[in-house]
């Protein structure tokens, strides 16, 4: 029996020979082992993310070939954290998936960490892609990544939130690498890709890219704090809410205000001259429009804190002015402002009656 056995498994081994290899050789051709093939699928990507990345597209990769003037498909840039071994056209096949990605980070954490050892902080803010939308806008196509911004505070409440395309975030890397060459030589940035750029895999590699970039910038002072990063976070909700405000859509406008207003609050930084205020100026004529006098004040309070006794402020007197109206409507002290503003007034530092502060808002230039 066992003699038997062994004689059917050699005319089993010596019937496995080149003529069977060549059948199969024009299946294996259709098949060939390239990275597309052995590169991560978006569960596994979108799991090593945080668990609640979610993507939305209406269209598979074909839909590549018709971007128009899409602007995250020009041309190559440089190395980043996801896309160091991919190619334009072909690529080659990498490690095994934990092997190649746990390779990449570690070399990308000790190269920034023995370059920025003297110069970090304690990171303050946490970064989450919890969304990423495939928008078309003919003749453009482009993915809007949600960040969802969480900073010491209550567990409570509900972080902040920005949404931003690919563009938006390459142009914040240039023009910081443009005044700080130095801190940002540490610092990947994922490259434009020429193809396969709303797969989800790719839209899962960039995602956690975006979170490690905000988060080494945030983690080196002198970038934390540099004007272009405050711009980033901050500049196109402000402006957002300043055009809802101004038609008419304070409903809508107030949701931008007060998480604007938050943002800039967890970034505890210089965000441009007087954006604190016009924010609060925004909250606070949004409350007063939405039937709110008891929030509309509150928000008058709070910006006359940060005015302080800054006399020849363009805003303390409209804050003044806005401060007494409400008090009054809410049968609260009003005789502290009242004596203000009237000492505006006599010294001639101020109209009488003083602008609004909704007047002041609609013609500020915000950029």
């Amino acid at each position: 029996m066992a003699s038997r056995l062994l004689h059917r498994l050699r005319h089993a081994l010596a019937s496995d020979g080149p003529g069977e290899a060549a059948a199969a050789g024009p299946e294996a051709e259709q098949f060939p082992e390239t990275s597309e093939l052995e590169d991560d699928d978006a569960e596994g990507l979108s799991s090593r993310l945080s668990g609640t990345l979610s993507f939305t597209s209406a269209e598979d990769d074909g839909d590549d070939e018709d971007q128009g003037e899409d602007d995250e498909e020009v041309g190559p840039d440089s190395p980043s954290a996801g896309d160091r071994t991919s190619g334009e056209d072909t690529e080659r096949s990498p490690p095994p998936d934990g092997q190649r990605g746990s390779q990449l980070l570690t070399r990308q954490l000790q190269d920034f960490w023995k370059k920025s050892r003297n110069t970090l902080v304690p990171q303050r803010l946490l970064f989450e892609v919890t969304s990423a939308n495939v928008v078309k806008d003919p003749p453009s196509k482009y993915v809007l990544y949600t960040l969802a911004v969480m900073g010491p505070g209550p567990p409570d409440r509900q972080p902040a939130q920005i949404s931003r395309r690919y563009s938006d975030f390459e142009r914040l890397h240039r023009n910081l690498q443009r005044h700080f060459r130095g801190p940002m030589a540490a610092i990947s940035f994922p490259r434009k890709r020429l193809r396969r750029n709303f797969t989800a895999e790719t839209i899962a590699r960039r995602s956690r890219a975006f979170e490690q970039f905000l988060g080494h910038l945030q983690a080196v002072p002198e970038l934390r704090h540099a004007p272009d990063l405050q711009d980033f976070f901050v500049l196109p909700e402000l402006q957002r809410a300043q055009s809802l405000t101004c038609t008419g859509l304070y409903r809508e406008a107030l949701a931008l205000w007060a998480n604007a207003w938050q943002l800039q609050t967890q970034l505890d930084a210089p965000s441009g001259p007087d954006r604190p205020l016009l924010t609060l100026a925004g909250l606070a004529v949004c409350h007063q429009e939405l039937e709110d006098p008891v929030e509309a004040r509150a928000c008058c309070e709070k910006a006359l804190q940060l005015l302080g006794d800054k006399s020849l402020h363009t805003l303390l007197a409209p804050f003044l002015e806005a401060h007494v109206r409400l008090s009054w409507r809410l049968g609260l002290d009003k005789r502290h402002s009242e004596a203000r503003l009237q000492a505006l007034q006599e010294a001639g530092l101020t109209p009488t009656p003083p602008p609004s502060l909704k007047e002041l808002l609609i013609k500020e230039v915000l950029g």
